[in-house]
């Protein structure tokens, strides 16, 4: 409490389906709510990777990556890690970097972080399949940008960017991110 002002610095973020669309939904933290996208699955408690869906279940975010040539460095508490255009996210259940941050050489396959659209101008990582990293329950689920049509997600959590750097302000490593049905 500050000057008679309760001010919440790790919220309990909460992301709910709506009823008969299920590739939207709502953000909620503390009095806020946010128009999100979700996977064009909706959300899954068994997720597997290619499925299209969004990850049921209670998470944590690891880290804030960020387009600086595109951004400003964003209010947060969570660790901040600038993209480059060699930086990726190994897709392949069968690689031992599987889930994980990669560096990638131009022309190679795979799901670059350095996009030239605006999808993954901001990235929440999200501790969803990290420890232990199970081949084939899902990679690369994090809280991003959505596009401009509102269209689904390959799985993750998407929100436009004014919303989203709001809500980066009252984010820290100790944030709780809850997606139910």
């Amino acid at each position: 409490m500050k000057h008679g002002i309760v001010t919440q610095t790790h919220p309990m973020v909460c992301v709910r389906s709506r009823p008969g669309r299920h590739a939207q939904g709502w953000l909620t933290a503390g009095s806020a709510r946010i128009a999100v996208t979700l996977g064009r699955m909706g959300i899954l408690a068994n997720k597997r990777e290619g499925d299209g869906a969004t990850p049921r279940g209670t998470f944590r975010p690891i880290r804030l990556w960020w387009r600086a040539d595109r951004l400003p460095r964003p209010r947060t508490r969570l660790p901040l890690r600038p993209i480059r255009p060699h930086d990726a996210w190994c897709e392949d259940p069968g690689d031992r970097r599987y889930n994980r941050p990669i560096r990638m050489r131009p022309g190679a396959a795979g799901d670059r972080l350095w996009r030239d659209d605006h999808l993954y101008d901001l990235i929440v990582e999200i501790d969803h399949n990290a420890r232990p990293r199970i081949p084939g329950r899902g990679s690369a689920v994090f809280l991003h940008v959505a596009r401009s049509d509102r269209g689904p997600t390959a799985g993750c959590v998407a929100a436009d960017t004014r919303p989203l750097l709001r809500l980066l302000a009252k984010m820290s490593p100790k944030t709780r991110i809850i997606v139910r049905f």
